[in-house]
């Protein structure tokens, strides 16, 4: 990196570290003053006045003695943290797109495959099983279509995605409302280890920065744009997924929506948006065909090749698990057989992934 590159993230990271400069500020001031050490350099009247915050001259005079750049950036590298600004080559072209993009984009992992066609799969935090299946499903399709698999690392459909993903041996990338250097939720500390071993975590906060309720909506116009299209999988009335699909809106990208239960609370956002025109959604293959993704689903995921070596015993068998976990002696009582034998055949249509077990001896079809 040469000398003039790193002097501009140097002051590009401590413009990102005053608390109420956010990108449509900095990107304001970096416009007017043409490189972020001019604007670490001036008067903070004029910042203010270039920004027509007058009332915030004191604040900002305040925060400015706090702040060392050098101090930043080695606490930036303490915590093996990489950045990139929108000028570099390698920064997310999709996300150059998007108005006001962030002016500094900080990564742990690997950003070279993150151009790649992108698709976001949010939901809600607390989601039922259907949701979390779904959410895992399509991320393996995309995964195995080489598409890339964003979302939040939130709890829920979220970390369905990613885990969808990661076990396809595809890319994901996990945008947190926080700086690198927390984890949040801390229940995905591992997941966020394997995302980093495989993808890439990405944030637009600095280093230091929690993560406050006020970050996620802001974390939210990042995971669209960083993607060609937002999957909402389940989503209550109020859910923070709503405004991803009303950033992917904004940023000209498509939004798709997976129907639920009419009774679910965690349906209403789904089929709000569905009835607003959002493109429903199956199977991979409905994304792929809106967004002129070429897919082979059809060929390679085909519910007669997923079935083509099933003796006849476990293809009954089969015919009696529902979608829906349904748990072991539910099955044996249903099949009529017993029970050492429906235990080997249920084992079987595992190894043949044409079914799933859960905690508590639950099985369901996939």
């Amino acid at each position: 990196m040469r000398n003039n590159e790193l002097n501009e993230l140097i002051y590009l990271n401590a413009l990102n570290c005053i608390s109420f400069f956010g990108s449509t500020r900095i990107n304001t001031l970096l416009k007017h003053f043409g490189a972020s050490e001019a604007v670490w350099k001036a008067p903070a009247e004029e910042l203010t006045a270039v920004l027509g915050l007058p009332g915030k001259t004191g604040q900002l005079k305040q925060e400015l003695m706090k702040i060392d750049p050098e101090q930043e950036w080695a606490r930036l590298l303490d915590n093996n943290v990489n950045c990139i600004c929108p000028d570099n080559d390698n920064f997310p072209s999709l996300l150059k797109q998007i108005p006001f993009p962030p002016p500094l984009l900080y990564y742990k992992g690997r950003l070279q495959k993150i151009d790649r066609p992108a698709v976001a799969i949010v939901g809600s935090r607390r989601s039922t099983f259907y949701g979390q299946e779904v959410a895992h499903r399509l991320a393996v399709e995309l995964s195995l279509e080489g598409v890339n698999v964003i979302s939040g690392m939130a709890l829920g459909i979220d970390t369905a995605a990613h885990r969808g993903a990661l076990e396809s041996s595809g890319y994901t990338a996990a945008v947190l409302g926080c700086g690198l250097d927390h984890c949040y939720p801390l229940r995905n500390a591992d997941l966020m280890e394997n995302i980093i071993a495989e993808g890439a975590v990405v944030s637009e906060f600095s280093v230091g920065t929690p993560p406050v309720a006020k970050n996620f909506p802001q974390r939210n116009r990042i995971i669209s744009g960083l993607s060609l299209g937002t999957v909402v999988v389940e989503a209550t009335a109020k859910s923070g997924a709503l405004i991803t699909a009303n950033y992917a809106l904004e940023h000209n990208r498509e939004v798709f929506a997976v129907p639920g239960n009419v009774g679910s609370p965690y349906s209403r956002g789904c089929h709000r948006l569905l009835k607003e025109g959002a493109r429903l959604v199956e199977s991979a293959s409905d994304i792929l065909e809106e967004l002129y993704i070429s897919s082979t689903i059809e060929q390679q995921l085909t519910l007669d090749q997923a079935r083509a070596d099933l003796t006849e015993g476990e293809q009954s068998l089969l015919n009696i698990i529902p979608y829906q976990p349904i748990h072991i002696d539910n099955i044996i009582q249903l099949s009529g057989i017993k029970a050492a034998e429906t235990s080997a055949q249920l084992l079987s249509l595992e190894l043949k992934k044409t079914i799933r077990q859960t905690p508590g001896k639950y099985f369901c079809r996939i």
